[in-house]
């Protein structure tokens, strides 16, 4: 992530944004929803946690908890003697295609995908394309994540939890994505244009 004196932030040097906007977002998602199932799964994952991609294919059936709805990631970035896994909450309806697709294991610790870091980039980047989502810093899985958090913190989910769904050590780094504009503000800011255009 780009720092600007020591200060994380959701733009390039050069001002460009590096999270998939509210519409991009939605559209990845309804292009995803498309795709075929194995794809579509990770995609979705991806969208609906904000997980990053080596934690999505590390997952296996065991990591399905769908009594509880959650998906339990194993951080794979956090350097300790334990392990450290984070649950996240999705939607009922892709916990539950997740987990019939996990069926399809030979074993509980099996990976759900059998694609490499690389091939899974390239899908996840086609995918982006047939959503329409043009090219730049944002449309990247890294810029999906960026979108889960926007989304979380815009529908109200506190800021703690989202620091827990995204594995934050820090409530600094979380805090990166209350800089960005949300319609809050902009309904203000509308207020106070009333009139004047």
């Amino acid at each position: 992530m780009h720092t600007v004196n020591n200060v994380l932030n959701l733009h390039t040097a050069t001002g460009a944004r590096k999270y998939l906007d509210a519409s991009e977002r939605s559209c990845f998602i309804t292009a995803a929803a498309a795709a075929p199932l194995a794809l579509r799964l990770l995609c979705l994952t991806l969208a609906h946690t904000g997980c990053r991609i080596s934690e999505a294919l590390a997952l296996t059936p065991d990591s399905l908890r769908p009594s509880e709805g959650v998906v339990a990631f194993r951080s794979l970035k956090k350097r300790s003697k334990f392990v450290i896994v984070r649950e996240v909450p999705i939607p009922d309806a892709l916990i539950r295609e997740l987990v019939i697709h996990a069926r399809t294991c030979t074993s509980s610790d099996d990976r759900l995908w059998s694609w490499g870091r690389v091939r899974a980039w390239q899908l996840v980047k086609a995918m982006m394309m047939s959503a329409g989502i043009r090219a730049g810093p944002h449309a990247t899985i890294k810029g999906l994540r960026h979108a889960f958090s926007l989304h979380a913190i815009r529908s109200g989910v506190p800021l703690n939890f989202v620091q827990r769904w995204l594995g934050h050590a820090s409530m600094s780094t979380t805090a990166i994505y209350l800089q960005a504009v949300g319609p809050d503000e902009r309904e203000i800011a509308a207020r106070m244009w009333a009139g004047h255009i």
